[in-house]
């Protein structure tokens, strides 16, 4: 009886999967290491963006997809740059400094998403309880 045996590193998706990523991940595990990047800031980002990714996908799925793009276009352009500048212009310059304008572009993505939540719970109130098509656009 031949026994099946299956490897981790065989298949359609895992083999590429580690064949591209894993030398990516040490090469910025190794750059980490050594200080050429500083990965704390972005850190503190990887913990908010699941959440305005819910959010997110919460308002494409109702319909509010300009919504989306304002939360997008305001979180980049009133605070994730003008918070890069300034951090640019603070001494001692370092890329944490500048790295916080992200999640700080995050923060401010999230307050909108809960804005915006508070707006859709208070529209399908007025409504019965229930939300109309193109009631949201």
């Amino acid at each position: 009886m031949e026994q099946n045996t299956h490897n981790f590193t065989e298949g359609g998706i895992f083999k590429p999967l580690l064949t591209f990523a894993l030398p990516v991940l040490l090469a910025l595990f190794l750059q980490a290491m050594y200080g050429a990047v500083d990965l704390r800031a972005y850190a503190i980002d990887c913990m908010l963006t699941p959440i305005f990714f819910c959010f997110i996908g919460y308002y494409n799925g109702i319909g509010m997809t300009r919504f989306v793009m304002l939360q997008g276009i305001v979180s980049a352009f009133c605070v994730r740059v003008p918070v890069s500048f300034l951090m640019s212009r603070r001494k001692p310059v370092s890329l944490f400094h500048i790295g916080l304008a992200t999640p700080a572009s995050s923060t401010l993505q999230i307050i909108m998403g809960l804005c915006g939540l508070i707006y859709v719970r208070r529209r399908i109130v007025r409504n019965s309880g229930h939300l109309a098509e193109g009631d949201l656009q």
